[in-house]
């Protein structure tokens, strides 16, 4: 991800796209099409305000990444310019020096930074959906993970890794896991219409600023395909001891910016974080534009105020 080009990021292979960091694979089709043309228009109003902070002068600090740099569908991009932060190439005299690795597990140490600057998520080395659940249950009390040899009634089996999408629902118990996937308890997160909605959290100083409520099929549950994309604020989705829950667990796995995805269980009412993301893509293609840049520039505020505040 260290290239110039965003194209150095993927490879054309047997028919779809590879994404060489994470080694998933993307179905060139029209919904990509679809979703890519939406993208550049949120890009193209970031691009705006980008260039209205390097003509009126960056009056915040500097930003640098490591070990790679953020490409522009990554929520932190955009966040950063409209914050008014400046990203620049030399980690050792940067004011904020930021871990950015798509990896599931990492094992990045902090680098040379100079005296004082403020290092972010390098305490985040491992978002594995194992180590969610352990975490979640740390901080909340309320366990997620099940034995699949041993656990009877319907179980969701996915994979470890980051933002595989690959979940199924299974009638326990098995005769053996699979090597690595991960078994966990079904959040019934069913809404009115047949859909689940998903309460994508998103954090800034490990607390929670903005949620995106996604909507999507019952029969889709496990894809990042959404019908529906709605912007809200944490207090609208959470209770006050919910939010220190996710705030503790964020604490927990280190998490000082990122993404969680929280499920309400239709029958008890309480909340389960079932996944964690140190490289939100950001803003979900469902969402209206306007929509887009209002969650931006929220986030963007609170990313000043935590972490860049204005130079004198």
């Amino acid at each position: 991800m260290s290239g110039r080009l965003w194209t150095d990021d993927f490879k054309i292979e047997a028919g779809t796209i590879l994404v060489k960091k994470t080694g998933h694979r993307i179905v060139p089709d029209l919904a990509l099409a679809h979703s890519i043309f939406t993208w550049f228009c949120f890009y193209f109003f970031v691009q705006n305000w980008r260039t209205w902070r390097l003509l009126t002068g960056h009056k915040r600090p500097t930003m640098a990444f490591y070990p790679d740099k953020p490409r522009p569908w990554y929520f932190i991009w955009s966040v950063m310019h409209v914050s008014g932060a400046k990203l620049v190439d030399d980690i050792s005299t940067a004011d904020i020096v930021m871990q950015f690795d798509d990896s599931t597990e990492t094992s990045n140490d902090v680098p040379a930074v100079k005296p004082g600057a403020r290092v972010l998520n390098f305490g985040c080395t491992d978002i594995s959906k194992s180590r969610v659940s352990a975490a979640f249950e740390k901080a909340s009390g309320e366990s997620l993970a099940v034995d699949p040899t041993t656990f009877t009634g319907r179980m969701v089996e996915k994979s470890e890794l980051n933002a595989a999408h690959d979940g199924r629902v299974l009638e326990g118990p098995l005769d053996a896991p699979v090597e690595g996937k991960t078994y966990q308890r079904l959040i019934d997160n069913e809404i009115a219409g047949g859909l689940v909605e998903d309460l994508r959290c998103c954090l800034v100083g490990g607390t929670p600023v903005i949620v995106f409520r996604k909507r999507r099929p019952l029969e889709r549950r496990f894809l990042n395909e959404n019908v529906q994309v709605l912007l809200d604020e944490p207090r609208n989705c959470y209770s006050p001891e919910e939010i220190a829950v996710i705030e503790a667990f964020a604490a927990e796995i280190g998490l000082d910016w990122g993404g969680v995805d929280v499920l309400r269980d239709r029958a008890s009412g309480k909340i389960f974080i079932v996944d964690a993301n140190k490289t939100d893509m950001g803003p979900p293609v469902a969402l209206k534009l306007g929509a887009k840049l209002r969650a931006t520039r929220r986030m963007a505020r609170a990313f000043a105020d935590k972490f860049a505040a204005k130079k004198r």
